[in-house]
């Protein structure tokens, strides 16, 4: 027989339908549907069903035969715990659906991905790292204060700061009747302006309340203009390109993680189980429906100028100073047959070369004039050579 945790009757003097089983918000969790908190509210809004029947409160137990269904979809059984590193865009929403419509996170990554939640939230305009999983009790304590994950955020900000009084910030302060933890804030470099400068802070924290960053620095005469995530907890962004996911592979999440895992769910093996997929190409790529399009590159890194390649051989080498230039040689006349070593010979008509007897020997006779034949040798004409 199905289990049912909303028969009462049955059940043993002193018990709660909750006795026995999971609790449903944690099993669905753990079933990589939604956080626990999400589940809840998915409960509320009457999209929970168990064995049939709708629930309206989350403080119910299910059993291993027990089925549950979400939007009258049957939630399958929680797999081994998975892990996703994803570079987030600017311009998405870090939910499964948006009321205004905007694009969001799920939307945006790419095919055959598991169902994934997120392990806290990027909002709007704020880019960088997000990891995703696909179970929700990892999420959870991933997110509680109580777990103390380091966050490290790079931020530009529109303004005047001194290190003096970022340094106040490791006491913790209080904004708007919030009262959010030690942040350490390092001021990295400040542009001046005519009407202010642009500074870089690097900003490390061990929390992640809502738009926490944002709200402390404009607590100090900031205006944020835009704010990257470098790392959370052991898991950086590093070179990660925008939009891309990766997969952490198993024997790391067993290394790092498995204190906050129940070990049914533990992954096996060392593999992970998703290739990522190649990125559009070129340095663009759009983010969703309508929204801009967003550079490729690592926001994290400096820009740096590409130079322009040279080949070889094409450039001229310049005359050295102080030296004369040498003469450019004269184009060759046309190819003298019958020439030996000595560069003596028949010459053709009109080629007439400079002498190239030695010193000591009898000056040439003069070069033919242009168009008349040149001299063949032959025997001396009678009478001997002409005295003088």
């Amino acid at each position: 027989m199905v289990h049912d945790p909303l028969r009462t009757p049955d059940a043993p003097s002193g018990q709660s339908p909750e006795a026995g089983g999971e609790r449903i918000a944690k099993s669905l969790a753990r079933a990589g549907v939604a956080s626990r908190r999400e589940v809840e509210r998915l409960i509320e809004a009457g999209r929970v069903a168990l064995n049939g029947r709708v629930l309206t409160s989350p403080a119910v137990k299910v059993g291993p035969n027990d089925i549950v269904t979400l939007d009258g979809e049957v939630v399958a059984d929680a797999e081994p715990t998975r892990l996703f590193r994803y570079h987030k865009p600017v311009g998405l929403v870090t939910s499964h659906s948006d009321p205004q419509g905007r694009p969001t996170v799920f939307d945006a990554l790419p095919p055959g991905l598991p169902r994934l939640i997120s392990i806290g939230r990027l909002d709007l305009n704020t880019e960088g790292l997000l990891l995703l999983t696909n179970d929700g009790g990892l999420a959870r304590a991933l997110e509680l204060p109580s777990t103390a994950l380091i966050r490290r955020y790079r931020a530009r900000a529109h303004g005047r700061v001194t290190q003096e009084r970022l340094d106040k910030l490791k006491d913790g302060v209080t904004v708007e009747g919030v009262r959010y933890g030690a942040i350490e804030a390092i001021l990295d470099k400040a542009k001046d302006g005519p009407s202010g400068s642009n500074l870089w802070i690097t900003l490390t924290l061990a929390e992640g309340k809502n738009r926490e960053v944002r709200r402390v620095l404009e607590s100090l005469g900031l205006k944020v203009n835009r704010l990257i995530r470098l790392s959370y907890g052991p898991y950086a962004l590093a070179t990660l390109p925008v939009g891309a996911v990766e997969e952490v592979g198993p024997r790391v999440i067993r290394e790092q993680l498995a204190a906050y895992i129940d070990p049914e769910n533990l992954p096996t093996g060392d593999k992970t189980q998703w290739r990522s997929a190649p990125l559009p190409s070129g340095s663009q790529r759009r983010v969703g429906p309508g929204a801009k399009t967003v550079s490729l590159r690592d926001p994290s890194l400096p820009v740096v100028p590409v130079k322009k390649e040279y080949k070889a051989g094409w450039a001229k080498a310049k005359p050295k100073t102080g030296h004369p230039t040498k003469s450019r040689p004269s184009k060759p006349g046309p190819a003298v047959i019958g020439r030996n070593r000595t560069g003596e010979g028949p010459k053709s008509p009109g080629s007439a070369r400079p002498s190239t007897s030695k010193p000591g020997d009898r000056p040439a006779s003069a070069a033919p004039t242009k168009g008349a034949p040149a001299r063949r040798p032959g025997p001396p004409p009678k009478g001997g050579p002409k005295r003088r």
